[in-house]
């Protein structure tokens, strides 16, 4: 489906519904129109829908399922192993020993596999190629032919032949694709009639969050006509069809059934009880056993049910609406059930446990407005009224219905009988979704008893007063009123759930409605469609009281003629300002010089011991001089041996204001030159969070204001990202590369940038992208400011809302004892029992708090399996002892394990970023520049999050989010990309090898192939960054390496030079300069981690430099000079100094020469034994 508008705020997500003629809809969230979905000549029963993909059962029972198009494929290799015996008369040969493997065979041998037998598993697969041999094994490249040697069947292989491998293998790869996306695959039937499920009553998606391996995993469950449960195997990303249906075992014959994103399913039952699945973790994703709940009201038996993470919603058969209180993962059958305001046919809980339903009457789409973390059960039920696709040039449906008197009940109103209230009443119980007034049939409500609500009454003598509002009543009360039941309510409604009750209307009603008729749902899944508190949606509101004509022409205005003309009238403005100041140039100024004081009160992180916190006062004074500059004085007041004293911070030598996050103090620490050498800023902290923030932004507008910075940076900024996910960009000066006196780096003045970003990487024409910390893809708008920066501070367009997710991590930690086995009781040198990573600080599930207080947790705690060296069943890594190198699995000499725990939290915030949907990235890479004037596309190449390798097209100065993903091929997952100047793109596997694309040009953007580069010996490299001629790489262990040998003829290289070690990350420019991140470096105060570090010394014959200037730390986790390309001014020393030739060092001056080119070599090393910075702004 193509989305026809885009919204900057939040996520393009879907909202799908069937209507009663079987058509299934999208209804986009930043989209005003359903839209018809494709492959219209299928008619559908229900859907249910996550992100990716929505599954549907359709008029003939059979199941189909809907994948979402996307710019990256989905690939699935198959692969199986040739093997060979080497035998005395002919070698190596197919010929082996009755008790070997198979010559064809899987990877364990055990599988007889040949080429012919792995055929495509549906007609909705395509083979990209033939068969062909992997020559790449570990990383290394092996011998023609791609085989691997041993001593025998099975053993550990090695690339190289000996004199005793006595057998071989090697390993043959094809791919396939999945080729029906964007239309309705029908899933392939089993060729077992005896296993071949009956036709499907209902199905339900979810368990996208039970574990992410495989990538993609959902739970799929089905309900057949026959009352029995089957679950569908293997349904992932790789395989979005699944395996094959198995059955699952129940305690009596189901109707419907729900599945959430965790582990949470209901079911109903034909006698109206509900079952809950439980024991459904990662290693048992179909649960263990079923519990039976019982239905809110014995005679009136739960017909529907609708699950979420936390939350349990049912409609009886009465169409009464309920919530059930207390359900969790621990408690997955809840406590109670709460009846709820309003009279639904079904019900669907979505992502972050939002509801739609279906009305009982009207058949309209309704969304349940107020549902938050805290607040599960929601407040009202608000109609949704978007127009249909093929109705935009009408006028909208919900208001010409209204104003009609027809409210699809059981009978049509004339035009007094209208439903809208006159300009007398207020909202109340009659303007529910489904309920009328007292004297219409059918619908009754109440309350609760014990529950106490406000509810309005109805002036009904007033109805015909009143024109038909815009937009369709809803509730402004939650819980129901009690009442009598209606008394027609046995002939409205069925007291057996059917088909025909839940789906379709009755085959009489074959014309479809009119443009101008209110659709009628028979069903809607939200499972795909992401709504939260801060989600500004357009379905609720519609264009009344407008001709067509002026509806056309206020569609006609687009976005460019409105931009033009505030262009025209600023300009405007600015020249009649000048022209009426023209007349009063001669008077003298009244005021030469303004002072503006701010005060208050602070606390201050000692410089000297004990280090502590003490209370003091603060002052800002601001002068403004006859020019109109500003300039800001910083006076810190405090007690010392009850003698007062001060110190005071000149606001323009501040080089920047860093937030310092946690629970304990709203602190931020400002630096300047010296304090950056001495890795020991200025630490001040407020009692509260706004009060610390407003004085951040105080101080840095006017710390911006003394060096007269303001605005958007400039395309030539350098950007960086601390390790709290804050966003800072600094103006380089003309002499930062100078060759002979650099500036040094730690005089850089950073300002922040509003947003929250993991990874930021730009080029000199202005296009910068950043990766959130959930992989999700950020473009650059143009604006400064955002998040706590307002007023002038800020940009007042080009501001957006964006949100982040993260990971906390623990650590559980347990050592063996001889009795009792594996237990939480240590030694008394051991870590804490739950603690961090490093095991000296204690962390366990209740004192654990989120990074700040603007993050909150959106998950509960659960075992991460994803972490590196591997984990058992149950999560544990085993070692030797505490600390050390862990893995996955126990040993006769492992003494203690761990394993890690992660809880998800969420941040949102604001900047000047807009999001690139749908695809989630994990590394990004811009070419630094290109030529001036050129109508070809600025080259971008980006890491997914599952490694695939991604080129974006149509990104330029005008349109720098791009147009599309092409999806360039891979033998395996990639971690990092990077393209420099001629289009040189070099990537690192997952493996630690190096790759580079071979002809990537404007006309050929991805390339013809990819050429193998050995990493360096022994080492696994994870990021690599090309300048103009430069090529740099980092390895696992943190060296910095430099390619030799790079020439236009020969662009892959000869050989990897080591150039220093302790970096966590780097950059190399358009100018072939180096910056990096490093991990640890040297002060006057100890060590700061993660500190910016820039490469002196670096010319066209010393391509490596000579040494490192450090800057801005510690606490720096990212920092791309791509963008840098401004050239330092030649003197004419430095010509004359380039024309000599280079003098012959004075034998005389031998060992003083080596001893200072030795020293400008050194390395960023640091002592192992030397204690961390706690006042630095660390990691």
């Amino acid at each position: 489906m193509t989305l026809k508008s885009c919204c900057p705020a939040m996520p393009n997500s879907l909202l799908w519904a069937v209507d009663i003629f079987g058509r299934v809809y999208t209804l986009a969230t930043a989209g005003q129109y359903w839209e018809l979905c494709k492959d219209a000549h299928l008619e559908f029963k229900r859907v249910s829908a996550v992100k990716q993909c929505c599954w549907g059962i359709a008029c003939d029972n059979q199941v189909y399922v809907y994948v979402c198009s996307s710019d990256v494929p989905i690939r699935h290799r198959e692969e199986t192993y040739e093997n060979q015996r080497w035998n005395p008369v002919g070698g190596f040969c197919e010929k082996l020993m009755p008790s070997d493997r198979w010559q064809w065979s899987d990877v364990s041998g055990l599988k007889h596999q040949q080429l012919d037998s792995l055929v495509l598993p549906s007609p909705h697969w395509e083979w990209e190629s033939d068969w062909y041999v992997d020559e790449n094994f570990g990383g290394e490249p092996t011998e023609k032919g791609g085989w691997t040697y041993a001593i025998d069947f099975p053993a550990t292989y090695t690339r190289d032949k000996k004199w005793n491998s006595c057998v071989r293998r090697r390993k043959w790869i094809r791919y396939r694709r999945y080729k029906s996306r964007d239309t309705w695959a029908k899933i392939p039937s089993q060729d077992d009639p005896k296993q071949l499920p009956d036709p499907f009553n209902d199905l339900s998606i979810g368990g996208w969050e039970i574990t992410d391996e495989p990538i993609g995993r959902l739970s799929v469950w089905a309900v057949s006509l026959q009352g029995k449960v089957w679950y569908r195997e293997d349904v992932c990303h790789p395989n979005p069809e699944g395996s094959s249906w198995s059955l699952v075992d129940t305690p009596g014959e189901a109707v419907q059934i729900s599945c959430g994103p965790y582990d949470l399913l209901w079911a109903t039952l034909w006698e109206g009880q509900a079952m809950v699945r439980e024991g459904i973790d990662r290693n048992n994703p179909k649960g263990c056993s079923w519990s039976i709940v019982e239905p809110p009201v014995p005679e009136n038996g739960i017909m529907h049910i609708s699950v979420g993470v936390n939350v349990v919603w049912a409609v009886t058969k009465d169409r009464k609406v309920w919530f059930r209180r207390g359900v969790n993962s621990h408690n997955p059958c809840g406590t109670s059930w709460i009846e709820m305001v309003g009279e639904m046919m079904m019900v669907n809980v979505g992502l972050n446990d939002q509801v739609w339903g279906i009305g009982c009457d009207d058949r309209a789409v309704y969304f349940r407005q107020g549902v938050t973390p805290s607040e599960l059960s929601g407040k009202t039920w608000k109609a949704i009224i978007a127009n249909r696709e093929n109705d935009r040039s009408h006028t909208g449906s919900s208001s010409s219905l209204l104003s009609a008197g027809c409210f699809f009940g059981d009978e049509v109103r004339g035009s007094g009988d209208s439903l809208g209230p006159s300009d007398t009443d207020t909202s109340s119980e009659a303007e529910r979704p489904g309920l009328l007034p007292e004297d219409e049939p059918c619908l009754g409500h109440g309350r609760p008893r014990g529950e106490e609500e406000a509810v309005s009454s109805v002036n009904r003598e007033g109805k015909a007063q009143g024109t038909a509002p815009a937009e369709l009543p809803w509730t402004n009360i939650d819980l129901k009123e009690t009442r009598k039941t209606c008394a027609h309510s046995a002939s409205c409604f069925a007291e057996t759930p059917s088909l025909s009750s839940l789906g379709l209307f009755p085959m009489g009603l074959e014309e479809g409605y009119g443009a101008d008729d209110h659709p009628l749902w028979a069903w809607v899944s939200g499972g795909g469609c992401t709504v939260d508190a801060h989600t500004v949606l357009k379905w609720f509101t519609i264009q009344s009281g407008l001709s067509a004509s002026m509806q056309t022409l206020s569609l006609s205005i687009t976005p460019a003629q409105t931009a033009a003309w505030r262009k025209q009238i600023f300009q405007q403005l600015t020249e009649r300002t000048k022209r009426e100041l023209e007349n009063f140039r001669h008077y003298e100024q009244a005021v030469e010089q303004s002072v503006w004081v701010k005060t208050g009160t602070l606390q201050w992180w000692v410089d000297w011991k004990p280090h502590k916190w003490i209370d003091v006062r603060v002052a800002l004074e601001q002068f403004t001089g006859n020019d109109g500059t500003r300039d800001s004085i910083l006076f810190i007041y405090y007690m010392f041996h009850e003698e007062k004293k001060y110190i005071h911070i000149f606001l323009n030598e501040v080089t920047v204001l860093v937030p310092v996050l946690n629970e304990a103090k709203h602190s931020f620490a400002l630096y300047t030159p010296e304090k950056t050498k001495q890795r020991w800023p200025i630490r001040l902290a407020a009692a509260t969070e706004q009060e610390m923030y407003d004085w951040l932004a105080l101080l840095s507008t006017s710390c911006s204001e003394s060096r007269r910075i303001q605005g958007r940076p400039s395309p030539q900024a350098i950007w960086s990202v601390t390790c709290k996910g804050d966003i800072f960009v600094s103006e380089p000066s003309v002499d930062l590369e100078a060759p002979g006196h650099p500036m040094p780096c730690d005089q850089m003045f950073w300002r922040q940038m509003g947003g929250h970003l993991r990874v930021v990487e730009c080029n000199s024409h202005g296009v910068v992208w950043g990766i959130g910390y959930d992989h999700t893809a950020w473009v650059y708008t143009g604006g400064y400011g955002g998040g706590f920066f307002q007023g002038l501070a800020s940009s007042t367009s080009n501001i957006y809302m964006q949100s982040d997710v993260k990971c906390v991590y623990i650590y559980e930690n347990q050592r063996w004892n001889p009795v009792t086995g594996y237990t939480s009781r240590g030694l008394p040198t051991d870590r804490y029992m739950w603690s961090d990573v490093t095991g000296l600080q204690e962390c366990t599930k209740a004192n654990t708090k989120p990074p700040s207080l603007h993050w909150t947790w959106v998950s509960d705690w659960y075992i991460d399996f994803n972490i590196s060296g591997g984990t058992d069943r149950e999560g544990w890594q085993y070692a030797s002892d505490f600390p050390s190198s862990y893995h996955g699995y126990k040993t006769m000499k492992d003494f203690v394990r761990r394993r890690r725990w992660a809880r998800k939290c969420k941040l949102v915030t604001s900047g000047p970023w807009l999001e690139v949907a749908p695809i989630s990235l994990w590394d990004v890479s811009i070419i630094p520049g290109y030529e001036e004037g050129s109508k070809d596309s600025i080259a971008l190449w980006a890491i997914s999050d599952k490694g695939d390798v991604l080129c974006r097209l149509g990104v330029s100065e005008l349109n720098p989010a791009g147009s599309s993903w092409l999806h360039v091929g891979t033998d395996q997952p990639f971690i990092s990309v990077s393209v420099g100047a001629f289009y040189q793109v070099w990537a690192v596997a997952r493996d630690g090898s190096a790759f580079y694309r071979g002809s990537v040009s404007p006309r050929q953007p991805a390339g013809d192939c990819w050429y193998h580069i050995p990493s360096p010996p022994k080492q696994k490299l994870k990021q690599v960054s090309v300048g103009q001629t430069s090529v740099y790489a980092l390895d696992e262990n943190g060296n910095l390496w430099y390619r030799q040998g790079i020439t236009p003829s020969y662009p892959q290289g000869s050989s990897w030079d080591h150039v220093s070690n302790n970096v966590r990350k780097v950059s190399v420019g358009p100018l072939d300069q180096v910056w990096v991140i490093a991990n640890k470096v040297q002060g006057s105060h100890s060590l700061s981690c993660g500190t910016v570090c820039h490469r002196t010394g670096v010319q066209p014959r010393e391509p490596k430099g000579q040494g490192w200037d450090y800057g801005i730390g510690g606490g720096w986790d990212h920092v791309s000079v791509r963008a840098n390309a401004t050239k330092a001014p030649k003197s004419v020393s430095q010509e004359m100094a380039q024309d000599s030739p280079s003098r012959t060092a004075d034998p005389e001056e031998g060992d003083e020469s080596r001893e200072s080119s030795f020293s400008n070599k050194t390395m960023l090393v640091v002592h192992a034994g030397q204690e961390a910075n706690g006042s630095a702004v660390t990691c």
